[in-house]
């Protein structure tokens, strides 16, 4: 077999995209807990900050569904969804549409939960996911059943819908790219689930970091100006931190493929759109008092043919700040250092390509080639990927 020839086979058996990302934020809490803290994570014996992967993957989502102009809607509240678009754009009378979103709740093959004090209409108790249009395609079966909404009475506990189940479940089951490459998770249904064709791994800092309170103080404005007196109208107080977090994910490309019934064209602009927007996607918690708008210091990208392969454990030893001051070059450093390790262990059968673009003025051997940019870079790896002509 030629080299040409062995390229083009190893494409063909490609894969899995790996996605290494290192990145330096400043001062910011870009992922709370529950009591308003940063997330960390102790990781060779030194506390981390961290990011976990649902928050991190909600803004790339967001970022992703604006680049491809697809969206999905997660929710519970899908009948109320209904309701309003009956209401608001098809003139149904208030009533009526509220008694149809009732009906569609109610409908469908998921529990639903009747109305409480705390929350008065009728939700499901399992969240759907399903594209935005769903909205729209079961305010058609409301509309095509509208005789039987108008003679039925509104939803009870124990009540049964007027609506078919059947064709509300088969709405529940759509799907779209959006769902294609993240996946559903959705056993009430049948055949709803979707196998995600994109894992993403809990962001986390190179580095041993320190949370920091934040002590603050507002002060009234009436307060300070008509009256001679000091003091604040609220006081408090919240946790940041700042460091370089090494970012992973990786796009199972047979899953995709096989999601999207094997439309490879699909697939190109699913996996273009969704590395760009894991690239410069940032989760969004204290954006107005941080403005912690950075963008990836290094990105490497790796097509293999074999299993996917996290370097997270190049930071397992924390890397340690420069003479100068600094993580974002000794991590970039750890990085291709392992990488390096990692190539001579495993050896180089399961990789079809490998490239890498950055800040760094110099070589990182061990990353595979320098790119410019992160679009050539992104462009290169997806057409080696797919084994498209004209592919390194």
């Amino acid at each position: 077999m030629t080299t040409s020839s062995a390229s083009s086979a190893a494409a063909a058996r490609s894969r899995f995209i790996d996605l290494h990302v290192l990145q330096s934020v400043p001062y910011s809490n870009l992922n709370r807990d529950d009591t308003n803290s940063v997330k960390t994570v102790q990781y060779g014996d030194r506390e981390r900050t961290r990011v976990s992967s649902q928050c991190w993957k909600r803004a790339v989502r967001r970022y992703f569904q604006r680049t491809v102009g697809e969206e999905a809607l997660r929710t519970r509240r899908i009948g109320e969804a209904v309701t309003k678009l009956l209401h608001d754009e098809r003139q149904w009378p208030a009533e009526l549409a509220r008694r149809a979103g009732q009906h569609i709740a109610a409908g469908s093959s998921i529990k639903a939960d009747p109305p409480s004090k705390d929350d008065p209409t009728w939700s499901t108790n399992a969240m759907v996911y399903v594209p935005a249009t769903a909205v729209g395609e079961l305010a058609d079966i409301a509309q095509a059943h509208r005789e039987a909404l108008e003679g039925a009475k509104d939803m009870k506990k124990g009540g049964k819908s007027v609506l078919p189940q059947e064709e509300i479940d088969a709405v529940l089951r759509s799907r779209n790219g959006v769902i294609n490459l993240f996946g559903r998770m959705l056993a009430e249904i049948d055949e709803a689930g979707v196998d995600g064709a994109v894992q993403v791994a809990h962001a986390l800092t190179t580095h041993g970091t320190d949370v920091e309170v934040d002590y603050f103080a507002a002060v009234d404005d009436i307060t300070a100006d008509w009256r001679d007196t000091t003091g604040s109208a609220h006081m408090g107080s919240t946790e940041f931190s700042a460091g370089v977090f090494y970012r992973y994910a990786t796009i199972d490309l047979d899953d995709l493929v096989r999601n999207i019934g094997g439309d490879r064209a699909a697939a190109r602009t699913l996996v273009t759109a969704f590395i760009e927007a894991f690239l410069l996607s940032l989760p969004e918690a204290k954006k107005t008092a941080t403005a912690p708008h950075t963008i990836p210091d290094l990105v490497h990208l790796s097509v293999r043919s074999d299993r996917p392969v996290s370097y997270a454990a190049a930071f397992e030893k924390p890397v340690t700040a420069s003479d100068l001051g600094g993580y974002a070059e000794p991590s970039r450093r750890a990085l291709a250092d392992y990488a390096t390790a990692a190539t001579r262990l495993l050896g180089t059968r399961g990789v079809v390509t490998a490239g890498w673009a950055g800040l760094d003025e110099k070589d990182l051997p061990g990353l595979g080639t320098r790119t410019d940019s992160f679009d050539d870079l992104i462009t290169a790896s997806v057409a080696a990927a797919l084994g498209e002509d004209g592919a390194a």
